[in-house]
């Protein structure tokens, strides 16, 4: 079992909104944008300025004018779990990091939010895109509890915008910037419990969703809207059926890609709107940290006897989910 002890979250100040869009005048609405991804704003690390008067055509150049990098956004997402969770950098043994548009090729990226935090420990990336926070639980619980230190972050620190053609109206309106941390355990009871973690990839379809290097983001669209809904119905179901959760009892977090995705899942697996956390409306996909960083806004809302299912999906394509308690404190 794998224990929470504290949920961080970053997202950067400058807003997108469907207006800014539409004034980018590449055929985007601000109804088209509502009716075709309901999402209404988006945060990112660039200035608008930059993206009004370039839409962004050299990917390179938008790092050069990005107002943070991600190992600054990681550290304040984790700064915000590590408070939660009553702890310093110093408590910190591991660090695990994972974002879909690194920074760096070299080093890993926790490395260097490791350093931005202070902390002296091994850092390493553990990285599937929009999965990323399933996928770091899921090796965790592989572990043998003797065998790691007490304390572990898991940061999945996410500037997406830096990737986005706004020239492209089937990409400009999806993305927004966004971090998320947690502090999390196997040796060190907490009242938040990973209970379970399932995992997988199907590898034969890598290329559906890619940001080459020096490039921008591209997905088959259709194909893998389709195959987030699938998966994320079925692994939905699977926990159901595990658990015996009742879905007018189960709390449903999902990869937060565009709210009717998001929608149709909860229609499937009926899921009440009620039991539906999200964030994709205002702040739109924040690939890995999207998630994690709806739990962390729920956070100061737990409650004990909160059963939480969260399902993320990525590229790669691959897929995670988790299902979470709250116990007595």
């Amino acid at each position: 079992m794998l224990y929470i002890h504290g949920m961080g979250h970053f997202h950067p100040e400058n807003v997108i909104t469907n207006r800014f869009i539409e004034e980018l005048d590449i055929g985007s609405s601000e109804e088209w944008i509502r009716e075709r991804v309901g999402i209404h704003t988006r945060r990112t690390a660039l200035p608008l300025d930059y993206i009004r008067t370039t839409k962004n055509r050299d990917p390179r150049a938008a790092v050069e004018a990005s107002l943070y990098n991600n190992a600054r956004t990681g550290a304040l997402a984790a700064q915000m779990a590590l408070k939660r969770a009553g702890l310093k950098p110093g408590d910190i043994g591991l660090v695990l990091s994972g974002s879909s548009a690194s920074d760096h090729l070299t080093p890993a990226e926790a490395a260097t939010v490791a350093g931005e935090l202070g902390i002296e420990a091994p850092a390493l990336d553990l990285n599937s895109a929009c999965s990323t926070f399933g996928m770091q639980a899921s090796w965790l619980s592989w572990m043998q509890p003797e065998k790691l230190p007490p304390f572990v972050l898991l940061v999945q620190p996410e500037n997406l915008t830096r990737s986005v053609d706004y020239s492209d109206r089937r990409v400009a309106p999806l993305f927004g910037d966004g971090s998320s941390a947690a502090v999390v355990s196997l040796s060190v009871p907490s009242k938040i419990r990973i209970l379970d973690a399932f995992c997988g990839s199907a590898p034969s379809q890598w290329d559906k969703v890619c940001i080459p290097r020096f490039s921008h983001f591209y997905q088959n669209g259709n194909a893998v809207q389709g195959f987030a809904i699938r998966r994320s119905t079925d692994s939905l179901k699977q926990l159901q059926d595990k658990y015996g959760t009742a879905s007018d009892s189960l709390i449903y977090i999902g990869h937060q890609a565009n709210y009717g995705m998001l929608r149709t899942v909860c229609e499937r697996s009926g899921i009440p709107e009620e039991n539906h956390w999200f964030n994709v409306v205002d702040y739109g996909n924040t690939g890995c940290s999207s998630g994690p960083a709806v739990l962390s806004q729920r956070w100061e809302r737990l409650r004990t006897g909160d059963s939480i299912a969260m399902v993320l999906v990525g590229s790669g394509l691959s897929w995670a989910s988790l299902m979470l308690a709250v116990a007595e404190a």
